[in-house]
């Protein structure tokens, strides 16, 4: 069966993962899974390179000394991150959802995640971690390992999260995003909601007939259709739009096979994701 995991740490976006992932859960009648990555990079063992100047005795002595900080230390974090699961199920379960499936793993969160890959339907992620948490024009380096790797549709959630009402779709003509109206038409995740259609136009031509096909598309899929073509900057104009007509989420197709493809006229999604204001649907 099919899931949404949604990855909770002890960053300040962690309510707003648990929350989105509640919404997606509900949206999508699909099962959601509370998952929390104890990184052995967060925490490493003791450094084992001793003074050659120390006795054998006394070597053997400090190594028994720091594997036993090192087993306390990973008690510590483990106990850390199943209170951190205890609180976001508590969350989740005053907002309608029915006992979510709680998991602690340990080693790299990409390796989890990339695990846990077939039962995924939708992963939600937040943008920054622990480590980059108040740097607004820092993106969790987890985001773009995350984002280049795992096939699921993926979204991002800056410190905070409501359930959205209107929606934008970057739209660039390619395949991944013709997939994207295609799943917006289809996807009970958005059903009934406001889409804004935006592309940018490259000077040559407006794309005015790809932006058709996808009106309509999104139209028969019980969608209000507004399109949009820009004439300027992509990144600071997408985000400008989003802020001047009050979109509460955006979704873009943003994926490579060995890097992030380059996003409309050479804005990556990376640089999309550093102003993230709400939410961003990442789409293979």
């Amino acid at each position: 069966m099919s899931k949404v995991v949604a990855c909770i740490d002890g960053s300040v976006a962690a309510s707003a993962v648990c929350d989105a992932g509640v919404w997606a859960s509900r949206r999508l009648d699909a099962p959601l899974k509370l998952l929390h990555v104890l990184d052995q990079q967060r925490y490493p063992s003791t450094p084992t390179d001793l003074s050659g100047s120390l006795s054998l005795g006394a070597r053997e002595h400090l190594m028994e000394e720091l594997a036993d900080l090192d087993a306390r230390r990973n008690r510590v974090a483990m106990e850390q991150g199943k209170l951190m699961l205890d609180a976001a199920k508590a969350r989740a379960m005053d907002k309608g959802i029915d006992d979510p499936e709680l998991q602690q793993r340990h080693g790299d969160l990409l390796e989890s995640l990339l695990a846990l890959q077939d039962e995924t339907r939708l992963l939600v992620i937040g943008r920054q971690g622990t480590e980059h948490q108040g740097a607004s024009a820092k993106v969790g380096d987890n985001v773009e390992r995350v984002v280049r790797a795992v096939y699921r549709p993926i979204l991002v959630v800056p410190e905070t999260f409501s359930e959205p009402g209107v929606i934008m779709l970057a739209f660039d003509g390619s395949d991944t995003c013709r997939k994207g109206v295609e799943m917006l038409a289809a996807s009970p995740l958005f059903r009934g909601l406001d889409c804004h259609l935006v592309t940018v136009d490259d000077g040559q031509h407006a794309r005015h007939e790809e932006l058709a096909w996808a009106g309509e598309r999104l139209s028969d899929g019980g969608h209000q259709v507004f399109t949009a073509i820009l004439e300027v900057e992509v990144e600071p104009a997408l985000h400008r739009y989003q802020q001047e007509h009050g979109i509460e989420l955006l979704v873009m197709g943003a994926y490579g096979h060995s890097r992030i493809r380059e996003f409309l006229l050479g804005s990556t999604t990376n640089e999309m994701l550093r102003e993230a204001r709400v939410p961003h649907l990442l789409l293979r």
